[in-house]
């Protein structure tokens, strides 16, 4: 099966979950900058590290399927996968900033991270899988430190936040500067593979 029905769905369901996450923010009660931060403050906050964590996802799956030319029904499965933790971002991230980052949501929002990130990386090992050995994808991906890094980021911010949840905040923040650092390896495989596009 070609990618282009799946790449669809997935960037209509990840504008529905960004939609979803803005739309808990709440409007201002007065008209200055102080009744701004004092209603909208901390849950804009939660709301970014959110969006640029779908940000981060959809752009590399975009990538992905750069590099993937046909998928089966596992891929399409751990695709629905990873979409379904994904659309669990916007309750973990309402239910964070409604209990003003309280011990066991923030540990609950690192979970959901945790899943998404392991979810990737089923949905990697199998669309890699359908393509065969000489898949250009796991050529793409290397040893891909970043990937096999967060998990364990995660981990430790999961369990610092039992103690202190703005370590584990830390910790998750850092896992999202990580993927914000330019990751050229998949736009550098194209360019050497496809040098006419």
């Amino acid at each position: 099966m070609k990618t282009d029905r799946l790449e669809a769905f997935s960037d209509g369901v990840l504008a529905v979950i960004i939609t979803v996450m803005v739309l808990e923010l709440k409007v201002p009660e007065g008209h200055t900058l102080h009744d701004a931060v004092t209603t909208t403050g901390h849950s804009l906050l939660t709301y970014l590290l959110s969006f640029i964590y779908i940000g981060i996802y959809w752009n590399n799956h975009h990538h992905m399927f750069q590099l993937i030319g046909r998928v089966d029904g596992k891929t399409l499965w751990a695709n629905l996968h990873l979409l379904f933790w994904l659309s669990l971002v916007p309750f973990t991230t309402a239910w964070m900033d409604e209990s003003h980052f309280a011990r066991t949501p923030v540990m609950t929002y690192g979970v959901n991270l945790l899943t998404a990130a392991v979810a990737y990386f089923i949905l990697q090992l199998a669309a890699t899988a359908a393509e065969g050995r000489d898949s250009p994808l796991r050529r793409a991906l290397g040893a891909d430190v970043k990937g096999k890094l967060s998990p364990v980021l995660y981990l430790a911010g999961i369990a610092a936040a039992a103690v202190n949840v703005w370590v584990g905040m830390g910790l998750f923040t850092v896992v999202a500067i990580i993927w914000l650092v330019p990751d050229p390896r998949m736009e550098r495989f194209l360019a050497q593979n496809n040098p006419t596009e």
